[in-house]
């Protein structure tokens, strides 16, 4: 049989193929996240000052072309690629190559649809179609931020474990008595565990000798009602003061879906955009919103119309700079809680210094979608942090895991991977390293970006997925040339 003389070197790895149409902001970031994670990635783009300046930055294969060229995509050999992931600037474009070449092949598709008009249709989409994934970075940020706006503390978090598992992130500085500490040396801290540590924006993972410094930004995971005693012991944060009036500067896309989420929730909302159209747009589908036509970083008109009453000030502007600073000047005019979407990474180190209460990036949030999705199975959820510098997982461990029945300390875990907590049915645990893994343990991971495709062998039954159509496929192989 000829499939005998083909020679296959790695086949205990599964290798996925992905292609990326669109190499903007969104699909760069996501390329350097793939390849973290031993993906092979191929990016399509029309513009050739784009894709060359990618050549000199990431190992990847650059194309010239539209992504909805037949011709292109079957010398691509298109049917060979496990995942497209189309993420052009026009959403029609977006649908079109997927429905393209998943009809050519290519195992699984995801697309960027960001207009508001087709969220009524995306499950008629997806189906009809027949794209796999659908991303919408505009949305996801406009729900991260309501989402903060309208909970009782003026910090960030995550959760996990259903919600039982709270992982927030503090300036050491609010707590002077840690500074100079090492951590084994902290009292009162049973079932908190320091996940990481950003010294001068590198993050580390932290071993008990550790020594806490000024301006560290610590990385707390711990149950959520410990969490919350430990916020209210040290007053890390004040409480929000009910938010009743938001003032969004932008009234783009994510100025739209916040607002419209905002006003259902019975908030006040006030929108500046300069663009008159857009203010239009915003009057007819927004009723309870007030739209004003004007410069937001106009100091004159914020002071007009009374900014300084605000509960909270957002912008969300497509200008990070002009985002920023007009927080930063909502903050001085008396705005207590005040937010800024940033889409440069190179931002993320400073914004706790500047005084912003929070800075979002909606591409960090779209990535953390995708992977989710691209890793499948018991992957529950993926969160990026610092600039994609770490990844937390979520995972239920399935009974094939090599880490079954074994206690951490023996697993035998990386430098920069550590397990935060277990959820084991209604008990959480913050485990130490004589705690045992057993099935269906919900397993939240801290790992170090770089530090990702480490985790294959100790998750190599887990993925789930497009992972474990890979798996099958190269099992199937094997199982042929052995018999």
């Amino acid at each position: 049989m000829g499939i005998l003389s083909i020679k296959y070197p790695y086949w205990e790895e599964i290798l996925m193929k992905a292609l990326i149409v669109g190499a903007g902001k969104l699909g760069f970031r996501l390329a350097q996240q793939m390849l973290l994670s031993d993906i092979e990635v191929t990016i399509m783009d029309t513009n050739s000052k784009i894709l060359e300046r990618i050549n000199n930055q990431l190992d990847v294969l650059t194309i010239n072309a539209n992504g909805v060229q037949i011709d292109i995509l079957k010398n691509l050999n298109i049917q060979a690629y496990d995942l497209t992931i189309a993420v052009t600037s026009n959403d029609e474009t977006n649908i079109v190559i997927s429905s393209i070449t998943k009809k050519m092949g290519c195992k699984k598709t995801i697309a960027r649809i960001r207009n508001p008009e087709y969220i009524e249709t995306l499950p008629l989409l997806k189906k009809e179609l027949d794209i796999d994934h659908i991303v919408n970075p505009e949305l996801s940020i406009a729900i991260e931020i309501s989402r903060y706006l309208l909970k009782k503390y003026d910090f960030y978090t995550s959760d996990f474990v259903k919600g039982k598992v709270s992982m927030i992130d503090f300036n050491i500085n609010n707590i002077p008595k840690f500074i100079g500490k090492r951590i084994f040396e902290l009292e009162n801290f049973e079932n908190l565990l320091i996940a990481a540590i950003s010294k001068n924006g590198n993050l580390v993972i932290p071993h008990g000798k550790t020594i806490l410094e000024k301006n560290d930004i610590i990385y707390l995971i711990g149950t959520k009602e410990v969490i919350k005693k430990f916020i209210d012991k040290y007053k890390i944060y004040k409480s929000h003061s009910h938010i009743e009036k938001v003032f969004i500067l932008g009234g783009g896309k994510i100025g739209y879906y916040l607002a419209d989420r905002l006003l259902k929730e019975g908030i006040q909302v006030k929108i500046v955009e300069q663009n008159k159209e857009r203010c239009s747009y915003l009057s007819e589908k927004l009723d309870n919103a007030l739209v004003i036509y004007g410069d937001g970083t106009d100091t004159n008109l914020l002071e007009e119309e009374d900014i300084e009453l605000m509960d909270a000030f957002v912008g969300v502007t497509g200008f990070d700079e002009e985002n920023l600073l007009m927080s930063l000047l909502a903050k001085k005019l008396g705005v207590k809680t005040v937010i800024s979407k940033v889409s440069r990474i190179n931002y993320v180190s400073i914004i706790e210094k500047l005084g912003v209460d929070i800075a979002l990036n909606p591409i960090d949030i779209t990535i953390s979608n995708i992977l989710k999705f691209i890793r499948g199975g018991k992957v529950i959820s993926v969160s990026l942090l610092l600039g994609n510098q770490a990844e937390v997982l979520e995972i239920v461990a399935s009974e094939n895991l090599a880490i079954i029945g074994k206690s951490i300390e023996k697993i035998g875990l990386p430098k920069g991977v550590i397990i935060g907590a277990i959820g084991r049915k209604e008990q959480v645990i913050i485990p130490n390293g004589q705690s045992i893994i057993y099935p269906n343990d919900r397993l939240v991971i801290f790992c170090l970006s770089n530090e990702v495709y480490t985790l294959e062998p100790f998750f190599i039954g887990n993925r789930g997925g497009l992972f474990d159509e890979l798996s099958n496929f190269n099992k199937s192989i094997r199982d042929l040339i052995n018999n």
